[in-house]
């Protein structure tokens, strides 16, 4: 794992209340508040000419919505029951009316229909009361029609109350009809002169498919597209079929229900369309509206940048309260915006603090050259030379750390991460570094737990922040101090410490010795040293996940005012 994902880009450590970062939706004005104002004013609740995601939430929606309806309307379910309810109620009106015919004729008389014997067919027709619109026909055993409802008057029909024809209205479906009969006319030619629907053809047709014993029955639809019903059955003397009877019902009279059906279907679709538009533009609002201010913010950030050299800063709108991924993004771009502003600060500020180191050893060389041409005596040549020679390593040395420094963010980004033994590393580290006290009269002891202490991290850069912490604590002790490496693990995470028997750390420096370029040395090792190494060391040990600090050692805390008995440098790493 890379250790980019520890320094990333929203850790920031605090920002500024003049450059803060995002909208809070009652943000002081500025340029680019003014844009998204102008922006928002200009889109409304929703923009849906300027949104593709909120058309495709739209659109999504109702492709759903609209295959729902036509499932429903393709199968037809209400009409396949109200189909076969007719049909078994005509079936069941055909065989009553058979019946009546059947009661008619004499038990033991022959029957001869088409002669008239044993049955006076109009007399029985006057006694039957027909369905509205149904009509009923006679055949002789050779398939001939020998009378039928239409040629006599049959009884008439009781009215009933309670009982009504459903008379709502079919709007839609009336107008979904006449466009597609309207389309029909442009694909089809039509009859100027349409025939209506022929009930004796289709009785007549019905009829020669009839065998004793079985009733026959056909739905069928007329020219113009109503639906019809015909049933035959026979007219039986003694299990003797004697004749055939037909009845048809009137054209299209289950669709007005059908149509009522669907006009219901419909209704609740327009409505759930009207409910699916509605509740996609909230919802599109609230996510199509955010992202864009979003993009926005950004946009109008490069945009500002590409023109300007000063531009406001970018301001991503605050939607961190949000419980969902927009502000979760939200909060991760405030954070990058936050952090590469942060980068961006600090390095105008190294590059300043840099300039302002490189001139110090610059006007120290400049000032030295000056008086070398002035000088006539072979000591002070010399001593010049000296400081020329002190100052040109004193910059080779400065430019040399600045470099690291400068590279150190982007080689912790792409160094990998390993798990090593943190105890075995500063044991190496404190044996080397050792001999180097010893040459200089300090003492030097460890204090190591005997068991390994594993963490993941670098390796060596960890490794540099010691060597540098080490020999800082060896370079302030004088012969007969002692310098002191221990570590500790508390809980879940390890201290390593550095301490050392020299002068102590000056009460106003303990908050300073981390900054760039900060340096309180002895008068003797002036320009020895950069002031980049604690900095470094301090980013690289937050980069870890870690802190460090400095402090002094006192005879007692209680008195603070007292000599310190030397400094203590403390890091702290995640386990």
């Amino acid at each position: 794992m890379s250790i980019a994902v520890r320094i990333g880009l929203g850790q920031s450590k605090s920002v500024e209340p003049d450059v803060l970062l995002g909208e809070d939706w009652v943000a002081p004005e500025g340029v680019v508040d003014q844009d998204l104002a102008r922006g928002r004013a200009r889109r409304g609740m929703i923009a849906l000419n300027r949104s593709p995601l909120a058309r495709k939430i739209i659109t999504f929606n109702l492709l759903a919505m609209v295959v729902m309806v036509a499932g429903v309307l393709y199968l037809n379910p209400f009409r396949d029951s109200l189909v076969f309810q007719r049909e078994s109620a005509i079936v069941s009106e055909a065989e009553l009316i058979a019946d009546i015919f059947e009661a008619r004729l004499p038990k033991d008389a022959p029957v001869n229909l088409a002669a008239g014997d044993g049955i006076d067919l109009a007399d029985t027709f006057a006694g039957i009361e027909l369905p509205e619109g149904a009509r009923v026909y006679v055949f002789d055993m050779r398939g001939n029609l020998l009378m039928s409802s239409e040629e006599v008057a049959t009884a008439e029909r009781e009215q009933v109350s309670g009982f009504g024809v459903d008379q709502r209205s079919t709007v839609i479906t009336d107008l979904l009809n006449r466009g597609w009969d309207w389309v029909a006319t442009l694909t089809h030619s039509t009859d100027s002169n349409p025939q209506g629907y022929d009930a004796r053809a289709a009785a007549e047709a019905l009829v020669p498919t009839v065998t004793p014993g079985h009733t026959r029955m056909a739905t069928s639809r007329d020219p113009q597209g109503a639906t019809t019903f015909s049933v035959a059955t026979g007219i039986y003397q003694k299990d003797q079929m004697v004749g055939m009877m037909a009845m048809t019902s009137a054209a299209g009279e289950i669709d007005h229900l059908v149509r009522v059906e669907r006009e219901q279907v419909l209704q609740m679709f327009v409505i759930a369309i009207i409910v699916s538009i509605g509740l996609s533009l909230v919802l599109a609002s609230t996510i199509a509206n955010p992202l864009s201010d979003l993009a926005a913010a950004a946009e109008i950030g490069r945009d500002k940048n590409a023109r300007k050299m000063s531009p406001g800063r970018v301001r991503i709108p605050d939607l961190t309260a949000r419980p969902d991924e927009i502000g979760r993004l939200s909060g991760a771009m405030r954070g990058m915006v936050a952090a590469l502003y942060d980068r961006i600060d600090a390095n105008e500020q190294f590059a300043a603090d840099v300039a302002h180191e490189i001139k110090n050893p610059l006007a120290s060389l400049r000032s030295a050259v000056a008086s070398l041409h002035m000088v006539k005596r072979d000591d002070q040549r010399t001593k010049l030379l000296d400081v020329i020679d002190h100052d040109v390593r004193r910059l080779d040395r400065l430019v040399s750390d600045i470099s690291n420094a400068s590279r150190l963010d982007s080689e912790l980004v792409k160094e990998e991460e390993e798990s090593f033994d943190l105890l075995k590393m500063v044991g190496n580290l404190a044996e080397h570094l050792g001999a180097q006290a010893a040459q200089k009269g300090v003492e030097f002891i460890t204090d190591l737990p005997p068991q390994p202490i594993m963490i993941t991290g670098l390796e060596g850069r960890l490794a540099q922040v010691f060597v540098n912490l080490i020999t800082n604590a060896i370079s302030f002790c004088d012969e007969g101090d002692a310098v002191r490496v221990w570590a500790r693990r508390r809980d879940n995470r390890v201290l390593v410490v550095v301490e050392d028997t020299g002068p102590g750390i000056p009460e106003e420096a303990l908050t300073k010795v981390f900054k760039r370029f900060y340096s309180e040395r002895p008068a003797g090792q002036f320009g020895d040293h950069s002031g980049l190494g604690l900095a470094i060391s301090k980013q690289i040990i937050e980069a870890h996940g870690g802190v460090i600090w400095a402090e002094n050692i006192r005879p007692t805390d209680a008195d603070i005012t007292s000599e310190p008995l030397g400094a203590r440098f403390v890091v702290g790493l995640p386990i």
